[in-house]
């Protein structure tokens, strides 16, 4: 069974067509690309995979389970994580809380616990700061958990954001433009952060991308969206000379 199971999916807002009878099917720990122009709908997918948008109609599936329909903070208990382009953290409290907010999903204590300080919230909120701790140590920010986390360079936000949503414990990872506003520098060091994030975490990651050196040399296999359709799937290698891959995206000039 694949992990993540996409068929016919279509979205309409009003009389335009966002994405039309899109179809995708991945398998556990898969790193798979989606690439195209601008305004393609490629963010459109990921809203609707993780319960932002409904579809007008299709079906997707992770596991087998039915996601149309469900509430974004749901299909998070289901599995899915996700980063967005605009990087979307709490920019005012530190580091070590932004990684902790993504913990309390998987609390079990309740109201009257945490309110009258009990033994089973003090355990669970020890346990939460470490396993905060541990990740921010493996993606190398320990020396800065107690930081704002608007005042780290841009890189190191990039990576706080990821680690916050790896804290949820996902099956599969959305990444959205990981690597915007990176210069090449700091697109060599995504490329092994990512890389290494598939590998230590065991997750499946779905990337949308324009920098096309890290989409190329990463991704297993790319899907071309234009206006909503997709244009042509298949190996990095397939699509880099692929004519209407050349005409609709990546200019009249194969890539070198």
């Amino acid at each position: 069974m694949a992990l993540l199971e996409i068929r016919a999916l279509t979205h309409c807002f009003g009389g335009l067509t966002a994405l039309a009878d899109f179809n995708l099917s991945l398998l556990a720990r898969e790193l798979v690309g989606i690439i195209g122009p601008n305004g393609a709908g490629k963010t459109t997918v990921f809203n609707l995979i993780t319960g932002v948008y409904r579809p007008t109609s299709g079906s997707i599936a992770i596991e087998g389970r039915e996601l149309v329909g469900l509430a974004p903070h749901r299909t998070t208990t289901l599995g899915i994580a996700r980063t967005f382009q605009n990087i979307r953290l709490f920019r005012d409290l530190s580091v070590l809380d932004n990684v902790r907010t993504a913990h309390y999903g998987q609390a079990g204590y309740g109201a009257f616990t945490a309110l009258f300080r009990l033994g089973r919230y003090l355990r669970e909120e020890a346990e939460i700061i470490d396993r905060s701790m541990d990740l921010l140590t493996l993606f190398k920010l320990e020396g800065h958990a107690e930081a704002r986390a608007a005042s780290l360079p841009y890189g190191l936000q990039r990576r706080l954001e990821i680690a916050r949503a790896l804290a949820t414990g996902p099956k599969l990872l959305l990444l959205d433009e990981p690597a915007a506003g990176m210069n090449p520098g700091e697109v060599a060091q995504l490329m092994d952060l990512i890389g290494w994030v598939r590998q230590a975490f065991k997750v499946t990651i779905l990337l949308i991308e324009h920098q096309m050196q890290l989409v190329m040399n990463i991704c297993e296999r790319l899907v071309v969206l234009d206006f909503g359709a997709t244009i042509a799937q298949g190996k990095p290698e397939e699509i880099r000379g692929d004519c209407r891959v050349l005409a609709a995206y990546l200019g009249e000039e194969p890539m070198p």
